[in-house]
């Protein structure tokens, strides 16, 4: 898959270390979108960031007079500002469907991710955390044996979400292995090796992984 540039005069303020900033980086890629992005530390925010977003908050995205900074909501405008390739089905429910899965997702796992990198959280809640996630990922490894991407024949907003988890496990301290797992693994490799993906790492995302 090409990424071909789309002329645009987009910022986005992003945490290199956040998966929430990195779904929107990646569909920002996909969709081959010109953008400034700002790398920001979460710490240090800039004036300009307050001014423009209520909630002082990353992500943010700038697209002239637009200010969002919901990132479900940035995924799902730039697929409708930028229509080709397709991340969200035509059919109102598909759609739904698709949303149901991120929220899925986000109650399931997310919460999970953001206790784990949490500053503040105690270890026993991390450690707890780390062996939920390790088991959310072992039961849905299967659902990859039929479907190449999360419950879909094509790459879609969905597994925009599961990028950044995924690629996050080694720095999570989540190890998985066995047979059973290697469905998992094949679709993240599908997920990883795409150019929009490799394109939307942040070098310290880049540095997970070595």
């Amino acid at each position: 898959m090409g990424v071909v540039a789309k002329r645009s005069s987009m910022t986005f303020y992003s945490d290199g270390t956040d998966h929430y900033s990195h779904r929107v980086r990646i569909v920002l890629a996909e969709k081959g979108v010109t953008v400034e992005v700002h790398d920001v530390d979460a710490d240090n925010k800039p004036e300009d960031l307050a001014t423009l977003n209520p909630y002082n908050s990353l992500p943010t995205l700038v697209d002239r007079e637009l200010v969002l900074y919901q990132p479900n909501v940035m995924m799902e405008y730039l697929d409708e500002r930028f229509p080709h390739p397709p991340l969200l089905p035509v059919y109102p429910v598909a759609r739904a469907e698709s949303r149901l899965l991120i929220h899925r997702i986000e109650k399931d796992w997310c919460v999970l991710v953001d206790t784990i990198f949490s500053a503040t959280a105690k270890d026993k809640d991390k450690e707890k955390a780390r062996k939920e996630l390790r088991e959310g990922m072992m039961t849905i490894a299967p659902i990859f044996k039929d479907m190449p991407y999360f419950m879909s024949d094509e790459f879609t907003i969905v597994d925009c979400c599961m990028a950044p988890i995924l690629w996050r496990l080694p720095a999570m301290g989540i190890e998985l292995s066995g047979k059973a797992v290697e469905p998992l693994f094949q679709y993240m490799e599908r997920l990883f090796d795409r150019e929009s993906f490799q394109a939307s790492l942040s070098e310290a995302e880049q540095e997970m992984r070595g």
